[in-house]
């Protein structure tokens, strides 16, 4: 431990060791200076310049950026500093949409903390009248440029703890701001709707997506049964809401107040928790014992899923064909709970509430939908939820407990666990374990997958056979392990990925944690209920038993638990920046030819591949019936990989790993043989009097 040393601030004495700048010494000491780009878990990037503060003998200083010296005295409150916030504060409000009662973070903003903090009631200069469109593309989040003040905050934490850079600055000066590439909206670049933006921007220029409305008007309509299903994550952060200390289980008060708000039943993604380890614990142990594709990757989060299918998509075969809890939740309650509510399945409504923004992408795709009604018709968040309560009235903090609806309602410890980093893990392990070894599991506890790190790594001895598991959350941290596991550094047989810090826990849609210390206690409160369960094995769940024996073909990995509770995943490689036409046809039925060009990698084979296939559509008299479009990606994707689209095929390309590409090593490896096939194929199927 590095030697404590003195500074003071404010005229006491603070000691400091290894904080890596004066804004943390000075928040140590109890003094909490307004910032709008620091972030304990980013880098420093100092553009607020709200954390001044005066260093005798080296003047106001931004004390983000500054690191501690022994001896330095600092005062943080002068009137020339408190001028200049204020100043600060004042233009970023000119800059700035105030329509603060239907924002979304009101009362919950930083900027308007910040005012009211530093005394700031008129506003000096004039308001910018030019407004920038707001951006609602995207299922899961709601940009509003309008809103937003250049802290950073969100291109930092989409490249630095995601790995993506779906977000970035864009412009200079005036026309600074953060946009996606080539200002395309959210739902048309390589954002994975985890919604960490959202949960790190303190002004409210990006936010979850709100769907209140709709849950209300199905709430009114007497047509409609409505019906919820609650993840796990959210009974241990809503209570924060409404001034209840992070980690405590407000489960019972929650389904009390959804009955207040018109909900028929209420139930428990804990349940289709459990159902989820059946199957995939099932589907686990087939892999490990009968030399399946290893390792498994989990598929709860689809965050996780939508990055690896953009970035990874030949480990798609790795992935678990494994709905979400979520995804179950709604096909199964859409199979059963019309017969046993008395309604038509097109008047049955499922709700789900969630502390994810993916969650909202996840229930909006075509395939967890049947005869085009989706298994789960409305996402709400955990803060959206908090919203709606409050807007009746409801006084949590007074209502009396109720359980949750049976059957659907009855969960196992392991069910619980989903919700934070491990937990899917640790409940698959207690299911497969024991059936591996074909005996009762005594301890249920594996301590070595629950925490907080980046990354945890265990090796478990299993009926004479090791068993290498990996748990890791934060997609750059995800994008590091699959690395080294190409480079042979590492090795596993089953591996839980979550997108978020922490996991579930912490999805975007969850109250905004202070401190990482929230996110220990909200983990800890859903260890504390998977304890306070009757049972802690999903194995044990007989009600997830009973549901396989009336409604599932008897047991897991059956005919008609797999059409259910599996899914399967697309290839999301071809996904552009932009698009460059190359060459048009002037016919009136044309082949589209899309070759991916990537902006960051250095002698980017797709340059010279893009130059083959012109070539060879002029050579075989093509060239009126094709179109070919050079598409700008900022992925630099697996390894090097260019994909190639003809028509609606992507025709897979090797890795290039060498300095240099050449024709000879792109013809060597047959790819090209293989795209002038498909260009072939093609304008058969397109126009083959033409051919």
């Amino acid at each position: 431990m590095s030697e404590e040393k003195k500074l003071s601030v404010n005229g006491r004495e603070v000691g400091f060791t290894n904080e890596r700048n004066l804004l943390e010494v000075i928040r140590k000491a109890g003094i909490e200076i307004p910032t709008f780009c620091y972030h304990s878990e980013l880098s420093i990037y100092g553009a607020c310049r709200l954390c001044l503060v005066n260093v005798e003998g080296k003047g106001i200083m931004a004390s983000c950026s500054t690191k501690p010296e022994e001896g330095m005295v600092i005062h943080t409150d002068t009137k020339e500093i408190r001028d200049m916030r204020k100043i600060s504060v004042e233009l970023l409000l000119a800059n700035h949409n105030r329509e603060c009662p239907t924002c979304v973070r009101s009362s919950n903003c930083a900027l308007q903390d910040i005012a009211r903090r530093l005394g700031v009631e008129t506003i000096r200069f004039k308001q910018v009248e030019k407004k920038a469109e707001i951006d609602r593309s995207s299922p899961s989040l709601e940009r509003d440029p309008n809103k937003c003040v250049l802290c950073g905050d969100c291109v930092r934490v989409c490249t630095e703890i995601q790995g993506i850079g779906a977000i970035d600055f864009v412009g200079r000066g005036a026309n600074a701001k953060v946009a996606p590439a080539f200002d395309q909206s959210l739902n048309n670049v390589e954002c994975v709707n985890c919604g960490q933006c959202a949960a790190v921007c303190p002004t409210g220029a990006i936010t979850p997506k709100q769907d209140r409305g709709r849950a209300w008007e199905a709430l009114y309509d007497p047509s409609k049964t409505v019906v919820v299903q609650v993840a796990p994550a959210v009974r241990v952060a809503l209570g924060e809401y409404f001034g209840i200390e992070p980690g405590i289980n407000i489960a019972g008060k929650l389904v009390s107040a959804l009955k207040t708000m018109g909900f028929r039943h209420v139930y428990d993604t804990s349940f289709a928790a459990d159902m989820t380890i059946f199957e995939e614990a099932t589907e686990f142990i087939d892999r490990f014992t009968n030399g399946g594709t290893l390792p498994m990757f989990t598929s709860c989060c689809p965050a996780w899923v939508k990055y690896a299918e953009i970035y990874y998509p030949e480990l798609i075969p790795n992935i678990s064909t494994c709905r979400s809890p979520q995804a179950m939740f709604g096909s199964v309650a859409k199979k059963i709970l019309p017969d046993m509510l008395g309604c038509k399945r097109e008047d049955l409504v499922v709700v789900s509430i969630m502390p994810c923004t993916a969650k909202k992408y996840e229930a909006q795709l075509s395939k967890f939908s049947h005869n085009d009604q989706p298994d789960v018709d409305i996402v709400l968040t955990t803060v959206e939820v908090g919203r709606m309560i409050n807007s009746l009235g409801v006084q949590i903090n007074e209502l009396e407990p109720e359980a949750f609806d049976m059957p659907m309602g009855f969960a196992t410890g392991a069910g619980v666990i989903f919700g934070t980093s491990g937990g899917v893990m640790e409940a698959a392990l207690r299911f497969a374990v024991e059936k591996i070894e074909d005996k009762v599991l005594e301890h249920v506890d594996f301590k070595a997958v629950r925490g907080m790190e980046a990354l945890k790594e265990a090796t478990l001895k299993v009926a004479g056979k090791e068993v290498k598991i990996a748990v890791v959350h934060g997609l750059a941290n995800v994008k590091k392990l699959i690395s080294d596991m190409r480079a042979g550094k590492c090795d596993y047989h089953f591996i839980e990925v979550m997108a978020c810090p922490g996991g579930c826990i912490s999805g975007a849609g969850q109250p905004i944690p202070v401190d990482s210390s929230i996110r220990k206690r909200r983990a800890q409160g859903l260890y504390n209920s998977d304890k306070g369960q009757q049972l802690q094995k999903s194995q044990d769940n007989h009600l997830v038993a009973k549901c396989y024996e009336k409604h599932l073909g008897g047991k897991p990995g059956s005919h008609e638990a797999h059409h259910s509770l599996h899914t399967a995943y697309q290839n999301r490689s071809q996904l552009f920046d932009a698009k460059i036409p190359v060459m048009r046809g002037t016919a009136e039925k044309r082949l589209p030819i899309t070759v991916t060009i990537c902006a960051k990698q250095e002698n980017c084979p797709g340059q010279l591949l893009l130059g083959m296939i012109s070539k060879y559509v002029k050579d075989q008299g093509y060239a009126e019936l094709v179109d070919i479009d050079a598409a700008f990606s900022s992925r630099q994707g697996a390894g090097g990989t260019i994909c190639v689209t003809i028509g609606d095929c992507i025709v897979e390309r090797a890795e290039f790993t060498n300095a240099v590409n050449t024709e000879e090593q792109i013809t060597n490896q047959k790819s090209f043989e293989k795209i002038k096939k498909a260009i072939d194929q093609g304008i058969n199927d397109l126009s083959p009097v033409n051919v």
